[in-house]
């Protein structure tokens, strides 16, 4: 089974916030890879001082 991280990644061609996440993801050196859970991600993301939009989008995809 893939991971967040994985799933997330196939969409950087997409042309909207959760494209735009991937993009972040991919040219981020530093991104998790595990523990496989939305806090990690989100502790993450809060420690390069994310915008509440940046924060919600993430939630956004880790919902869908």
């Amino acid at each position: 089974m893939d991971g967040f991280t994985v799933w997330l990644l196939r969409h950087v061609t997409d042309r909207d916030a959760l494209g735009e996440l991937a993009r972040r993801a991919a040219a981020d050196p530093d991104w998790p890879e595990e523990p496989d859970r939305l806090k990690t991600f989100t502790e993450h993301v809060e420690g390069g001082h994310a915008t509440p939009a940046a924060l919600q989008d993430l939630t956004d995809a880790w919902v869908r």
